[in-house]
């Protein structure tokens, strides 16, 4: 078993995502997370020189590491600029700089306008100068994916730097361009050539292979390996600490210090503080990976968990769920009905059943909260048992129109059907009921005195609303409820159920 080290570089290459700025308390409050809950082996807090407000976060980092006794495993990313950057890192408590060179002859002349020779001699000074002040000192090798099409340049400046007081070299895929093959030659390369050397790998996710690329860096023998929470960082991010961990210990049998079970809750702390919101899909951390939504799904997994893999939702914190929507069947529900603590009948299972399916059609997914609500609303109230019927309905609003609606209801075997104009479209639908209540059936209608929607504890704001109605009739207040996706629809339901409690009234009368 291989023990592969992990830097987090989140608070540094990862808020170079576009949009992204950490407040100071943000950055001391993700490190902290980093460190002692995920248990990430070193962190990157931030670049030399930025600003002040960088400045105050790093010190606020620092005085907390130094307590901890973790302060060795702080590192700022800083440049060979003549000991500016080491009197940056200095005046922010840290001990650990994580030096940016130039990896390929591109950058080195492009860029700094520079010979390598006058490179080789700058990085020298620079690392010595760390020294003396008893600076620890890790070397990024910048662009070094390209510099290493072109290897000699990147032979000839490793050769120079081997002598060095420097802990690491680190290998990073700055522009993306890799992929898996090309990162297993490279890496063995530079294995093969420095094997005295720690060197890690720092993958850019370009072409969505940057998990696949650090796969292949540990294969070659890279001994530390570089992520961030959620992917972030900059473009299309780095590669994804949850996606990394998961992979290293499933498929590689390698060696972590990594605390699975805090996966989950660290991503979505970095989520909220970054306001980059993670996929549904993104596995691990997404809010969807351990959700069956088939119900074929469902019944496997109840017959000895046919439909599940080594990624274990307890590892993370997390736990398995079963959607409730058009394709999730009798076993999904029953699953979620165990859970509950509930039992239904099969033909009470099946009203339930076919009213998620319902919801569902409209494409609509609905949560294991929502539950004892929908159960709550259809076995109060079977279409059975109706005396009144809505046969169909057509509510429309326009620019300019008021709405209207036009109504077909069934009233004891008979038909009736009228239109009606209102304030809203339920007041629309009100409206044409009431027509037909009064003008046909000469009766009297019930007062409508309060009227609430509100979300089921717990539900989707965008799957389920539930519509309370306060009705007067008869010097008496009846109260009706009904759920549904659609505002209007719940209203609506909510009414015809009313019609059929005092339909036994009107009779009487």
């Amino acid at each position: 078993m291989r023990s592969i080290e992990i830097m987090d570089t989140t608070l540094r290459d990862g808020e170079q995502t576009s949009g992204v700025s950490f407040m100071p308390h943000e950055k001391l409050m993700i490190c902290r997370a980093l460190l002692e809950d995920l248990h990430v082996d070193r962190v990157e807090v931030a670049s030399a020189r930025v600003s002040e407000g960088e400045l105050e976060a790093v010190q606020r980092i620092t005085r907390w590491a130094a307590q901890k006794n973790l302060l060795d495993r702080v590192e700022v990313l800083g440049f060979v600029d003549d000991g500016k950057s080491l009197d940056w890192i200095q005046r922010a408590g840290a001990r650990t700089i994580n030096l940016l060179c130039k990896g390929s002859r591109r950058h080195c002349e492009g860029q700094l306008g520079k010979t390598l020779e006058e490179h080789i001699a700058d990085i020298r000074h620079n690392v010595l100068l760390a020294a003396q002040r008893e600076i620890a000192v890790n070397i990024y090798l910048e662009d070094w994916s390209n510099g290493m099409k072109e290897d000699h340049y990147v032979f000839r400046l490793m050769d120079s730097l081997v002598d060095l007081p420097v802990a690491r070299v680190m290998l990073p895929d700055t522009l993306g361009i890799l992929n898996p093959l090309e990162v297993l030659s490279f890496v063995r390369k530079m294995v093969r050539r420095y094997p005295k050397v720690h060197f890690d790998f720092h993958a850019h996710n370009d072409y969505d292979l940057a998990v696949s690329n650090v796969l292949a860096a540990v294969l070659s023998g890279a001994r530390g390996l570089h992520t961030c929470i959620n992917g972030l960082g900059e473009r299309a991010g780095n590669a994804p600490l949850a996606s990394v961990q998961a992979i290293l210990k499933d498929h590689f049998n390698a060696h972590t210090n990594i605390n699975e079970v805090e996966l989950n809750k660290v991503a979505h702390m970095v989520e909220s503080y970054s306001g980059i919101a993670i996929p549904p899909n993104k596995p691990i951390t997404g809010s969807a990976v351990f959700t069956q939504v088939a119900g074929v799904h469902a019944d496997g997994d109840s017959k000895q968990g046919l439909y599940q893999n080594a990624l274990k939702p307890e590892r993370f914190g997390r736990r398995r769920e079963y959607a409730l929507g058009k394709s999730s069947g009798k076993a999904s529900l029953r699953m979620n009905l165990e859970e509950l603590g509930l039992d239904l009948s099969e033909e009470d299972m099946k009203k339930v059943t076919d009213r998620i399916i319902e919801l569902g059609d409209k494409k609509e997914l609905v949560t294991q909260e929502d539950l004892p609500f929908i159960i709550r609303d259809v076995l109060k109230h079977s279409e059975d048992d109706e005396c009144v019927q809505l046969l169909s309905y057509m509510v429309s609003t326009a620019y300019g129109l008021r709405p209207m609606a036009q109504v077909r209801l069934q009233v004891n075997e008979e038909i009736y059907e009228e239109s009606a104009q209102g304030d809203g479209q339920y007041d629309a639908f009100v409206r044409a009921v009431r027509h037909i209540y009064r003008d046909r059936l000469d009766r009297h209608f019930p007062w409508l005195s309060n009227y609430t929607v509100t979300i089921p504890p717990g539900g989707r704001t965008d799957a389920l609303v539930q519509t309370t109605i306060e009705w007067v009739f008869e010097e008496k207040t009846y109260r009706t409820h009904a759920l549904d996706a659609d505002q209007t629809e719940a209203a609506i339901k909510a009414t015809i159920k009313l019609l059929n409690i005092i339909e036994p009234l009107y009779v009487k009368q």
